[in-house]
């Protein structure tokens, strides 16, 4: 099968022709200046990272990004966008801080190797109306530092996040005398004709958003990262300091409206201090809903089996009085709860929900909660994270073993923790690999290294030919030849 073909079909040939020639023009100039750009050394390499990551983070210009974020999309709130805008970048800057992306990066005379860090080219970044302006700036900020060109594919409601963005990197490219075409974004309409042509054209794709979208990368038949589904849960289990544990869930829960895919949306709590945790949560600002209120909660926020723009990354108050719940709205909750005890399609509040609502399971004990996540998981988000909160931390290798996860975050406020933070060692990101149980082709944290390619020099070495019965003397001695 030609899945280049396959991939132009889907958008229709003559609409998919035209997109073609519009993006080819985009590439070409990316492809001039990319070539002189990956040679031009680390300091300049440097130097455009830097200058990309200071555009997003000034204080003036990172206002008037999150601002415009939420006009324009409907989605999360100012106040938090402008803290993950500058955050999430300033830790891109840590980690990127005195790494070397271009020539020799490593020897090993040992074996005779040495490794030679090279760019892959011209990047199509595909990015979320969720993090219309974090999004592109993470991937942009890690394309440029390892010496390629970016082209950013942005979702339509986020374009104006994004152009905007790019309009302050080429002021900074200006001002370091560096080309401007090694940063830009397709033009307005963005449609889907527009990124797949783009998809096809580029040198390595990364996909973050719809899962339409990374399904998209996928079949473009170019190299591409694309990430899973969301649908994080946290297990409360009955060692765990309960008000540290809900106080950090509702953190993590109420950042920007939930708009971040390492929100939690379950959480599974042992049976022993089911009670106890229902009560610190609503004490953290969550209202539980009786069953006639869940079910009113339920009718607006999914339409025809679908999440309702309406409620998605709103406020919890606006949520509720979408649903009807005057008297919930009244209270001024900064989270919803409802309790749940079915998974899959017909108990949707077991999926995501990408807002500041939040499933509770009532588990018998640990191995019960760890079960009821794979039920959650069997459904949406494998492959993703894992929360937990507990006293006993050993209790995360086990399900580091047993879970089909990919992180396994301990006693943190989940979606802060999980894409790096200033308290863990994960790398500083927002695009977060799911593994095969994701349907994704990696499993870490989309960092500068997915941005490289290593060709490595082999030297002669004396030859060291390992004796038989060393690799097989064990396996003979228990099974015999």
């Amino acid at each position: 099968m030609n899945v280049r073909a396959t991939a132009a079909e889907a958008v229709g040939a003559p609409e998919q022709e035209e997109a073609k020639q519009r993006v080819a023009a985009l590439v070409a100039r990316a492809r001039d200046a990319q070539r002189a750009f990956e040679l031009a050394g680390q300091e300049v390499l440097d130097t455009a990272a830097c200058a990309a990551a200071w555009a997003i983070m000034e204080p003036g210009r990172n206002r008037r990004l999150a601002e415009l974020a939420v006009r324009d999309t409907g989605l999360g709130n100012a106040d938090d966008k402008f803290r993950k805008n500058f955050r999430k970048t300033l830790g891109l800057l840590r980690d990127l801080h005195g790494r070397k992306t271009c020539g020799v990066i490593a020897r090993d005379p040992a074996q005779g190797i040495v490794e030679i860090a090279r760019a892959v080219g011209v990047v199509a970044a595909v990015t979320p109306s969720t993090n219309p302006a974090a999004t592109p700036a993470n991937k942009i900020v890690n394309a440029l530092k390892c010496g390629n060109a970016v082209i950013v594919a942005p979702s339509p409601k986020g374009h104006s996040s994004c152009a905007l963005l790019v309009e302050f990197i080429h002021e900074q490219f200006d001002k370091a005398a560096l080309d401007t075409a090694l940063v830009q974004v397709l033009p307005e309409p963005v449609s889907k004709a527009a990124t797949a042509a783009l998809m096809r054209e580029a040198d390595l794709v990364v996909a973050t958003g719809s899962q339409a979208n990374v399904r998209m990368a996928y079949a473009s038949g170019t190299p591409a990262f694309g990430v899973g589904a969301g649908n994080v849960a946290s297990i409360i289990e009955r060692s765990a300091d309960l008000s540290d544990a809900a106080h950090k869930i509702a953190l993590s829960k109420t950042f920007d409206n939930a708009t971040s895919c390492s929100s939690e949306n379950s959480v599974v709590i042992e049976d022993a201090v089911y009670d106890a945790m229902l009560g610190e949560l609503q004490r953290s600002g969550g209202v539980l809903l009786d069953a006639t209120q869940k079910a009113q909660l339920q009718a607006a926020m999914w339409q025809d089996g679908k999440l309702a723009e309406r409620c998605t990354a709103k406020s919890a108050a606006r949520i509720a009085q979408t649903a009807g719940l005057d008297e919930v709205a009244a209270r001024e909750p900064t989270f919803l709860m409802v309790e749940e005890n079915g998974f899959g399609a017909d108990h949707p509040f077991s999926g995501e929900k990408l807002s500041p609502v939040l499933a509770v399971y009532r588990a018998r004990d640990f191995a019960d909660a760890a079960r009821t996540v794979r039920e959650i998981y069997a459904y949406m988000g494998a492959g993703h994270s894992v929360g937990l909160h507990t006293g006993d931390t050993n209790l995360a290798l086990e399900l580091g073993e047993r879970l089909p996860v990919a992180r396994v975050i301990v006693n943190q406020a989940h979606c802060l923790a999980t894409g790096g933070n200033f308290d863990n060692g994960l790398p500083f990101s927002l695009s977060m690999g799911c593994g095969t149980w994701g349907r994704n082709n990696f499993s870490g944290n989309l960092d500068f290294r997915y941005y490289l390619n290593v060709t490595r020099v082999a030297y002669p070495i004396a030859e060291q030919v390992p004796e038989l019965d060393a690799l097989l003397g064990d396996y003979f001695r228990r099974i015999g030849r």
